[in-house]
């Protein structure tokens, strides 16, 4: 009856969506799931945040449209966590946008630079939005494959001349999701360059910057040159459990900020003042929460670790975020199949993220430790069996 338009039409089925429904099913027949799925955290937000939120909600003044690029305290905590944390000098004022979460900052942000035809330089397997946000501003997607070769970043120089000639941006994400891979101080450095001799605007996501253990990643916002070409996006989801609560922020170059900014205001009225007021005490209040769930992540990464080595798969620990990434045999989509329908458990087919995970398999440990204990077993079982 309805026609969707040819921008729609190009959009893949949302991956995440489709594996909630086949664990939805399970579940209503009674299978007990243990999810390594969607890296959503299972811990809840700490208790001097929800207590700011408390204060903020009962401010009647935050009652109101928030409109703008933010609060100037919240954009003030925003830029004081980045001089403490990264040494990187921000300007509240013009530097800093907040969003409502950083996956609608970076969903929007080709709205503002592409034209219809224009490229966006998409790493792949990579988090999806980067090729949605690109499909829904009419540009179109290169595809930058990552591999075990080149430690998961992009071979920036094999981009051919005519793609380079219309690609306006490009999309990097580390520490990575999905195969939780570092980057560099000297590719970052390279990609910067390569951004600059070639006008591309360079957009990082940086999600999972505080879920790290044996060493921090590098910033991209500390490096000379970066505010240059490019916009950083951020949020508190990860790093205080605040996935539900929709608030994180774009920062960097000024010019990239005021554009995204103006494409917000003709879409969104902003971000709830309560949420920017305990997004305050997120960013200034004591940072133990942070350590302690560093040190709860670092453990469930050793036993799945142990698990997977167990069962018989090759695996190193990964440095950060919350990710296993899994080499396995054959097809992804098989093997994740064969994971749900013998044992119960929910892993992500790397073949979702882009045709270069295929033969991956994506575990997120934002589960119990205990869970992942019983989830090695069934895991050993069934492997061991096919």
């Amino acid at each position: 009856m309805f026609e969707a338009s040819a921008r729609l039409k190009k959009l893949p089925p949302y991956l995440f969506a489709e594996i909630d429904r086949k664990k939805k099913k399970l579940i209503a027949d009674g299978v007990d799931i243990i999810d390594f799925g969607i890296g959503d955290p299972d811990l809840p937000t700490p208790a001097n945040i929800i207590e700011a939120m408390k204060k903020g909600v009962d401010n009647s003044a935050f009652h109101r449209y928030p409109l703008g690029k933010g609060t100037p305290k919240f954009r003030k905590a925003i830029a004081g966590f980045y001089k403490k944390n990264y040494d990187a000098v921000l300007n509240p004022d013009e530097e800093i946008a907040v969003l409502i979460g950083s996956k609608e900052g970076i969903a929007h942000f080709p709205w503002a630079f592409l034209n219809a035809g224009d490229v966006s330089l998409v790493p792949e397997p990579c988090y999806p939005v980067y090729h949605i946000g690109t499909v829904l501003a009419e540009g179109v997607p290169f595809f930058m494959p990552l591999t075990a070769d080149n430690i998961f970043f992009p071979e920036l120089g094999r981009i051919p001349a005519d793609v380079l000639q219309k690609a306006k941006i490009l999309f990097l994400n580390y520490p990575n999701n999905p195969t939780a891979a570092f980057a560099t101080k000297d590719s970052l450095l390279d990609a910067i360059k390569f951004c600059k001799k070639n006008g591309i605007i360079l957009v990082y996501d940086a999600a999972y910057s505080e879920i790290y253990f044996e060493e921090k990643p590098v910033s991209f916002l500390s490096l000379p040159g970066a505010k240059e070409v490019g916009i950083e996006f951020n949020s508190l989801s990860k790093t205080y459990n605040m996935t539900g609560w929709r608030v994180g922020w774009a920062c960097g170059n000024k010019e990239l900020i005021a554009a995204l900014a103006k494409i917000k205001e003709n879409i969104d009225s902003g971000t709830f003042e309560a949420i920017q007021f305990a997004g305050i005490e997120a960013l200034e209040g004591g940072q133990e929460t942070v350590e302690n769930l560093r040190k709860i992540y670092r453990g469930r990464r050793d036993a799945l670790a142990r698990g997977l080595r167990d069962a018989g798969f090759e695996v190193s620990a990964p440095k950060g975020t919350f990710y296993f990434w899994v080499k396995v045999q054959g097809s992804s989509i098989e093997c994740a199949n064969y994971f749900l329908e013998k044992g119960g458990i929910v892993a992500t087919p790397g073949v979702g993220f882009g045709p270069s995970g295929e033969g991956y398999l994506r575990f997120s440990f934002t589960i119990g430790e205990e869970r992942i204990k019983q989830a090695a077993g069934r895991i050993k079982e069934i492997w061991k069996k096919r």
